[in-house]
């Protein structure tokens, strides 16, 4: 996993708590601010494993050019 990856999670769980807590509370603005950093962390997780992914698919098409 790459800090990519792990900041989404992080920035996903945290909009998890602001939407949810916003939701019990009646505070629109806070659920819709946890709302959004739940997709920001979404996306910047998903851009994290396509950049792995790929690193992972250069790595092993640099082993198979050695070979």
């Amino acid at each position: 996993m790459n800090q990519d990856e792990k900041e989404g999670k992080k920035k996903n769980l945290q909009g998890r708590v602001k939407e949810a807590f916003g939701t019990l509370t009646g505070n629109e603005d806070l659920e819709a601010e946890g709302a959004d950093e739940r997709a920001d962390g979404a996306v910047q997780e998903k851009i994290g494993k396509a950049s792995r992914r790929l690193g992972e698919a250069i790595e092993e098409l640099g082993r198979k050019i050695k070979k």
